[in-house]
């Protein structure tokens, strides 16, 4: 697996391929409640190189507690997806950044739980990161390295659906979609420069709810 480099040759690079995508975004969520999620994009620990943040929520959290997931959560009224993004990266982890740290947004991703995800890339350049104890169990710097493992993404066909899963391993767990579809098609997309689309992957049956 080759390194990224967090440089602005990076950050031009990933900026460029989100410019170039042609987002799937749905003006009517319909049922779903629309929320946005960060896909923060920091130093790694390795110096130089460069990673993404992932959370592990509390298990005290009444919905989806305990599970692997990145920063965010519902869009409040009058914010766009990115107002919300940026808010709950700084609520969660108390990483502040601003809209023009904002590199571009990926598709939407309709959740099983009643969510429509949009999920926003941030150009993160924070030396610390301070997970707050009410919603986040911890937080780790995850090299975007490993989203090109051998073996990576795991397609895994599932009885209660005709989707299959998808599954990224990664250092620290094997997360599941939402978040694993979203992270790919960050990798797909953001660092490799393809058009990928996610929405067809399914979740495993314990986050439907």
């Amino acid at each position: 697996m080759k390194p990224f480099f967090f440089d602005d040759a990076l950050r031009q690079s990933i900026a460029a391929h989100l410019a170039g995508f042609d987002v799937r975004r749905r003006p009517d969520p319909g049922r779903l409640k629309r929320a946005a999620v960060a896909i923060a994009v920091v130093e790694s620990e390795a110096p130089g190189e460069a990673a993404f943040l992932l959370t592990k929520r509390t298990p005290r959290l009444r919905a989806h507690g305990g599970q692997w997931a990145l920063p965010g959560g519902r869009v409040d009224d009058g914010e766009t997806i990115e107002q919300t993004a940026l808010r709950e990266l700084h609520e969660e982890l108390g990483v502040a950044a601003s809209a023009d740290d904002i590199l571009g947004t990926l598709d939407d991703y309709p959740t099983r739980s009643g969510y429509l995800i949009a999920p926003v890339v941030v150009w993160t350049p924070v030396a610390a990161v301070a997970p707050n104890p009410a919603e986040v169990a911890a937080a780790y710097r995850i090299g975007c390295r490993e989203l090109f493992r051998e073996g990576s993404p795991e397609i895994v066909p599932i009885a209660e659906s005709d989707r299959p899963i998808i599954r990224l391993p990664l250092p620290v767990a094997s997360v599941n979609a939402p978040t694993a579809a979203v992270l790919y098609q960050f990798r797909e997309v953001a660092l490799a420069g393809r058009d990928t689309r996610v929405d067809h992957f399914e979740q495993p049956v314990f986050a439907w709810r």
